[in-house]
């Protein structure tokens, strides 16, 4: 049975069977990076290798993005998720050849990583502009959140299901299920027939060569200012927090043990996933900016929260909660582009989005060590007014140091949701930006409440996300 999707979408069914499909990849993706990253650093016992195959893992995404971004919006999207799937698949079948028959070597692995890793480039912005057309326009909010919660049930997941399955059969049986994830993956995409993108005038303008095309997305957002502010609160969110994850480990294992931290993980992931699933709850279409420069406030209060206490619970409460604003605001923010975008440049406007907001990332783990080893340590273990300053929260004890660079990241990042709601331009967005042409309305009666602007709680980003950081992980 085929499923076709209809143009306006007036049911979400469609993209429940693709979202399901994704699903499965996702948590099958994160079994397999959770066990590679085991088996490196186990046969290496280096960081510095660990790290190189992250990078490779990561870097072709955002390098790619643009030209993807070009791919998506001529091609069919349906296609070039199949094709991104697939293509993937097959770099995941070698690693498990090669784990099965004892020849795997870690150059082979960084190789491969890096394939897949291009293929990836291509599935993200498919997959979200892809969205748009599945999902009624007064539901883009819920699919999002539901987006962000198949990424958490990944990252929950993948260390409860990996060591199981590690001891079980080997790393190698672990990839063999990534591969029969990505069939199934494959399979749900096949079951649906996506709408046509409804053409526009911002899609004829856009077209040309590649390279023009590549720059459109940059152009687009360049022009739509309320977009561009809002864009950068998240980039500079992940270069205040993209570095955090050895900082938060170096400063837990000053006072606690091995065991206690990886409650502290395990238990905070949790908030990932309970956000995703609050954020997929309801629809919600209006107040998104305040949602999201809210959350943001509250994610930096988190983090001076943390670094403020050595109770092992009062941290896993904050972590908790500044882990579960991740993926709300990240839903809230994804259904606002959604909306204010042409459906017929999503694929090259999403890429760049993508590419400013996560390229901030590498450069937080390039510097957070030198910075903290290097500025913070020194400065709380000397006298100074700003050591003083920041003893209040953190005191002068072991890791005091790393706990004073928590607390100037989460103060920044507080004071950067405070000034976004400062700024008219973006704390209007809603309302003095336009849905798009080409996005019909979908009326509904249920529909969020305009009063409704504050959360009561609330950032890797993604993956496709804006937010690309992950303490967690």
């Amino acid at each position: 049975m085929v499923i076709h999707a209809e143009s306006p979408a007036t049911s979400m069914k469609p993209f429940f069977v693709v979202w399901s499909g994704q699903l499965v990849s996702i948590i099958g993706t994160s079994l397999t990076w959770f066990g590679l990253s085991v088996w490196v650093y186990l046969e290496t016992g280096s960081v510095t290798q660990l790290s190189m195959m992250m990078l490779a893992a990561n870097a072709p995404r955002i390098l790619l993005s643009p030209i993807a971004g070009v791919v998506v919006d001529r091609v069919d999207r349906r296609v070039v998720m199949i094709a991104a799937d697939s293509l993937a698949g097959l770099g995941t079948v070698v690693i498990a050849i090669a784990f099965f028959t004892d020849s795997i070597s870690f150059p082979l692995l960084v190789t491969v990583a890096a394939v897949i890793a291009v293929f990836e480039a291509f599935h993200w912005p498919a997959y979200q502009a892809a969205t748009t057309l599945l999902v009624p326009k007064d539901r883009f909010s819920q699919a999002s959140g539901m987006i962000q919660m198949s990424e958490a049930a990944g990252q929950l997941l993948a260390p409860v299901l990996g060591a199981s399955m590690v001891a079980v059969g080997g790393v190698g049986g672990l990839i063999a299920v990534d591969v029969i994830t990505f069939l199934f993956a494959v399979a749900m995409l096949a079951l649906v027939r996506f709408p046509n993108v409804p053409q526009t005038a911002q899609g004829i303008a856009s077209r040309g060569s590649v390279l023009q095309e590549s720059a459109f997305g940059f152009r687009y957002i360049w022009r739509k200012r309320p977009l561009l502010y809002l864009l950068a609160v998240f980039a500079g969110i992940n270069l205040m927090l993209g570095g955090i994850g050895p900082i938060l480990i170096a400063y837990l294992l000053s006072f606690s043990s091995e065991a206690a931290m990886g409650t502290v993980f395990s238990v905070g992931a949790t908030g990932m996933l309970v956000g995703s699933i609050v954020a997929s709850a309801r629809k919600v279409n209006t107040g998104r900016v305040a949602r999201i420069l809210g959350a943001t406030m509250i994610l930096g209060a988190m983090m001076v929260f943390i670094a403020s206490s050595r109770n092992v619970f009062l941290i896993v409460g904050s972590l908790w909660l500044g882990m579960f604003v991740v993926p709300y605001a990240s839903a809230m923010s994804q259904s606002l582009w959604m909306a204010k975008v042409e459906p017929d440049v999503q694929g090259k406007v999403f890429a760049a989005r993508a590419m400013i907001a996560q390229a901030t990332n590498p450069v937080a783990l390039l510097f957070i060590g030198a910075i903290a080893d290097g500025i913070f340590v020194p400065l709380m273990g000397g006298e100074s007014i700003l050591s003083d300053f920041l003893a209040i929260f953190t005191g002068r004890e072991e890791g005091s140091g790393y706990a004073a660079l928590f607390v100037v990241l989460g103060l920044t990042t507080v004071a950067m949701g405070v000034i976004g709601w400062l700024v008219p331009t973006l704390r209007h967005l809603e309302r003095d930006v336009p849905d798009a042409e080409g996005i019909p309305d979908d009326p509904s009666e249920d529909v969020a409440p305009a009063n409704d602007d504050i959360p009561s709680v609330h950032s890797h980003l993604d993956d496709g996300d804006e937010f690309a950081f992950d303490p967690t992980s």
